[in-house]
């Protein structure tokens, strides 16, 4: 597997929707080369002795976060494998690793996660369409808060990366 390198953002992106777009693909190349050369008995590891999070177990969390936002949430689709079976969606439970899993399955579950939220977005044509399905008990949001929510949620996963791959190279 050879690492895909982030590009960095335009300076001067021509609209939002390529600004938000951009930072959003930059983040996902640095998570996903977070597995990259990775041995398995490293990518599941306890690496930090204050968390139970492992390299492998986030990047399963950030392609559960982008199918539960823009399929199950924005589209309103049936969650794609493995999320359809009850009780997979759920943030926390989709940290969790199965027997079947490898750094391949996952590298390629996130990948097909992100291409799939990529097309979600090309059904968009506004920043303002409401998400198909109520979150928080409140209403729906829109695609303008799930990409920023996505930024958010993937920059703060990446800095876990960073720390877990550099406890990786001191051990």
């Amino acid at each position: 597997m050879s690492a895909v390198l982030p590009s960095y953002p335009d300076l001067q992106p021509e609209d939002e929707r390529t600004a938000l777009m951009q930072r959003l693909d930059q983040y996902r190349a640095i998570a996903a080369a977070a597995l990259v050369d990775t041995p398995w008995q490293e990518a599941t590891s306890r690496l930090l002795p204050a968390t139970d999070m492992t390299i492998a177990g986030i990047i399963k969390h950030l392609a559960w976060a982008e199918d539960h936002w823009f399929q199950g949430r924005l589209l309103g689709t049936t969650m794609p494998k493995p999320w359809d079976a009850p009780g997979n969606d759920d943030p926390d439970r989709s940290m969790r690793l199965a027997p079947e899993d490898t750094v391949g399955v996952i590298s390629q579950l996130y990948s097909s996660a992100c291409e799939r939220s990529r097309a979600a977005m090309t059904r968009c044509e506004t920043f303002s369409r409401p998400a198909a399905v109520p979150s928080f008990g409140r209403g729906p949001v829109n695609l303008r808060w799930i990409l920023v929510h996505m930024i958010d949620e993937t920059a703060r996963h990446a800095g876990h990366l960073d720390l877990l791959r550099d406890a990786i190279r001191n051990e």
